[in-house]
Order: structure tokens, then C-alpha cells, then sequence
């Protein structure tokens, strides 16, 4: 059944080859329900990709195709969901360039993650302005699809707050009737000097450093005032929020469980960690890297009894086993009645029987480029005319707009 909520999702993932079962548990089990609820937008974020790998760009478009037929092997259904290669929509690339003429700097530069990430890749050049303004062309990117809805983990929540920002500060500058500014100060006027000039703080704090109790400050001022009229409240409000015209649409974050998806070695799952298990690893290989897994210290002989709590194995036993087998493996373990093979060989069969289908489908695609083509190309063409719609809008409310 089709999506009948006409509220938008964004999500996008950079490509980075072959997926493993920490994407499938972290992000595309949740996009798999989604676009049965929503009108969702998945994108492959290549133009992401040249923010950290502008100086190897050799493997991106391999990836791109290897992850696209991953989303359809796990199901991603490109008839509920759209499909698309964020680099053959131009009109991201036009957004971004537009936003980036009245975003300050120091927006960019106190995101969490720029500084965290230029710790982390500290290996690599990272003072570059397509790795300053990524959150911009984030942005961007939830901006022109008028998103709604972004599904995102607790660490990703300053990205939403930055695009929420920007969203008001473009209406803020573009969205209000020519001479919806002189009405405002005129309204404000009225409250008497006093206040006028408490409004005028409190309204630049808001705009300027995004502070919400700022906000909530001015919002009960202007509701105490006796001596103005109802519309000029409105203006006051409007003018407080920049948002007397709705012309980008402030997105809400959709928290997303943390993914329980541990790695072979009960770290998290990451390639940078070699301690994954891909989406199309061939059955033998599964067997031998959950065979080789490393289990509680503790256990050197079989007759040596164990804690699972200390043991990465049950990390995976609490995501594929029952209750009967996950009875079976504490008591067991800790009595030592059971081996740590035969402990691992039930989640070989689990995760064999899991991606069984998958790869069925993921051979498909794979043999069938023409096929996985068709559906890139529909995709796009869908985005497009949305981002185009938005762009047009844009384009009209910065008076750029040539006819």
C-alpha cells in the first residue's frame, strides 16, 4: 500500500561500496518502514563524499552503483520511495550556492562534528570550504525537497538545528510583503519605548544566535501588550520569526533508534574497525568470520565456565536469537555445558538465513545494470521536479527570477 501522509523524508547515506549489517540494522530496516508511511527522498551523497575524498576520487562511482543495489536487495521499493544521485540534481548545488550568500561563517564553524572530524581524519587537508560548509550543503539537500521529516541518530541533531535555522533566516530575509518591515517597527512602536527596545533585543538574539528562550521571551511580551491591535500582534510575531511567508520549510529531526548492530569483535560495526559482515559476503565467509569471533577471555577449555555479558557473541545472540536460545546460552555458558561453536553456530545460520534474499536480489540487479539504470533515472528525474518546483520559488522570492 502506498504512503497516504503527505509529509516528506529526507535521508541520504555517501557511497561507500558494499553495505554491511551495520547499515542494514542502523538505517535501512528503518527506511524500509518509512516509505511505507511517508513520501520519502534516499540519495546517494556524492558531492558528500568530495568533502573528505576530493583527493582519491577513484572509488565513488563504483560505490555509488554497489550501495544503490544494496537499497533494492534489502527491499528499498523505488515505486513508494525516490531513488536518486545527488549530483544529477543540480538545483542542490544552486540552493547551496544561494544559502551560502547570507549564512554567517560562524554558523558552519560551531557545528559539533566540524572540529570532531577534523580531529578524527587529522591525516587529511581538511581547511577547505567544501568541508567548512558541508552542514550548508546538508541543508541544502533537506531543504529543497521542503522535508519535513529527516531521520537521524542523537549526534545528528545540530545538523537539523542549523537547517532549521537557515530555513528561517532565508523567509526571515525573502518571505515578507514589501512593506511588511515598516508595519512591524511601526507595531512595535506602539508597545511604548521600553519594550519596543526589549523586542528588538530579544528578536536579535533569536535571528542571530538561534536563542530559543529569546524567543519565548519576545512571544510573551507581545501577547502581555493591551494596547495593540490583534494584527499587529501577528506582524510582531511574524517579524520576531521570520516567517511571515513560508517559502522553506523548517524540517524536524526523526530520532532513529541507536543501531544494536556490534561488530565480529563487539565494537561497533565499521569498516574502519574490519570487523564487519557485508550484505553480500558469500555464506562460507560468514561462517568463518562468526567462527573466529572472539569470545569471554575466561573460556579456554570447555569445561571452563563463561559470562556472555563478556562476550561479543551474545551481542549478536540478543538480535537474532528467542528467548529459547537465549536461555540456552546463559545457562549454558556460565555452567559450561555448551561450546562456544556450537553457541556461534546458531547465529551463522541466522545471519546466513537473513541474507539469503538478499543476495538473490542483489544478483539480480548486479546482472542486470539496465534494470538498476532505469530505476537511477526515474529517481532523478522525480527529484528534479521537485527541487526544481522549490528552486522556482526561491528564485522569485530573491528577485532573481528573470522572465
Amino acid at each position: 500500500m502506498s504512503a497516504t501522509n503527505s509529509q516528506r523524508v529526507l535521508s541520504g547515506m555517501r557511497p561507500t561500496g558494499q553495505l554491511h549489517l551495520g547499515h542494514l540494522h542502523g538505517v535501512l530496516n528503518n527506511w524500509l518502514k518509512l516509505q511505507y508511511e511517508h513520501r520519502c527522498f534516499f540519495f546517494v551523497a556524492d558531492w558528500h563524499a568530495l568533502t573528505t575524498q576530493y583527493d582519491d576520487t577513484s572509488m565513488i562511482a563504483k560505490s555509488v552503483w554497489e550501495m544503490l543495489i544494496d537499497w533494492l536487495a534489502v527491499g528499498i521499493n523505488p515505486n513508494e520511495a525516490t531513488l536518486f544521485i545527488q549530483s544529477r540534481v543540480l538545483e542542490h548545488a544552486e540552493l547551496h550556492l544561494l544559502l551560502s550568500m547570507s549564512t554567517p561563517l560562524s554558523w558552519l564553524e560551531r557545528v559539533p562534528t566540524y572540529k570532531d572530524q577534523q580531529l578524527k581524519l587529522k591525516e587529511k587537508d581538511l581547511t577547505t570550504y567544501g568541508f567548512l560548509g558541508y552542514p550548508l550543503l546538508q541543508s541544502a539537500d533537506i531543504l529543497i525537497y521542503k522535508a519535513g521529516l529527516v531521520p537521524v541518530g542523537e549526534d545528528q541533531i545540530a545538523h537539523i538545528e542549523i537547517t532549521r535555522e537557515l530555513a528561517r533566516r532565508f523567509n526571515f530575509l525573502y518571505g515578507r510583503e514589501p512593506d511588511f518591515e515598516e508595519k512591524a517597527c511601526e507595531a512595535a512602536r506602539k508597545m511604548g519605548k521600553k519594550n519596543a527596545n526589549l523586542y528588538s533585543d530579544l528578536r536579535k538574539r533569536y535571528q542571530e544566535q538561534g536563542d530559543d528562550e529569546a524567543l519565548s521571551t519576545a512571544q510573551a511580551l507581545i501577547g502581555s501588550q493591551q494596547n495593540i491591535s490583534l494584527g499587529d500582534k501577528k506582524r510582531l510575531l511574524g517579524y520576531l520569526e521570520g516567517d511571515s511567508k513560508t517559502i522553506l520549510l523548517e524540517p524536524q529531526a526523526l530520532l532513529t533508534p541507536m543501531s544494536k548492530m556490534p561488530g565480529l569483535d563487539g565494537q561497533k560495526m565499521s569498516k574502519s574497525y574490519q570487523n564487519t559482515i557485508s550484505l553480500r559476503e558469500p555464506p562460507a565467509q560468514v561462517e568463518q568470520k562468526i567462527r573466529t569471533m572472539p569470545t569471554d577471555p575466561a573460556r579456554v577449555r570447555l569445561t571452563d565456565a563463561g559470562d556472555p555479558d563478556k562476550c561479543p557473541v551474545w551481542q549478536f545472540h540478543q538480535i537474532y536469537s528467542g528467548t529459547d536460545v537465549k536461555d540456552w546460552v546463559q545457562q549454558g555458558c556460565r555452567n559450561a555445558t555448551i561450546g562456544c561453536i556450537a553457541c556461534k553456530q546458531h547465529i551463522v545460520e541466522a545471519v546466513q538465513a537473513e541474507l539469503a534474499p538478499i543476495q538473490e536480489r542483489a544478483k539480480h540487479y548486479s546482472e542486470d545494470q539496465g534494470a538498476l539504470r532505469a530505476v537511477l533515472s526515474d529517481g532523478c528525474e522525480k527529484a528534479r521536479d521537485v527541487a526544481r518546483e522549490t528552486m522556482e520559488e526561491v528564485r522569485q522570492a530573491m528577485g532573481i527570477a528573470y522572465r
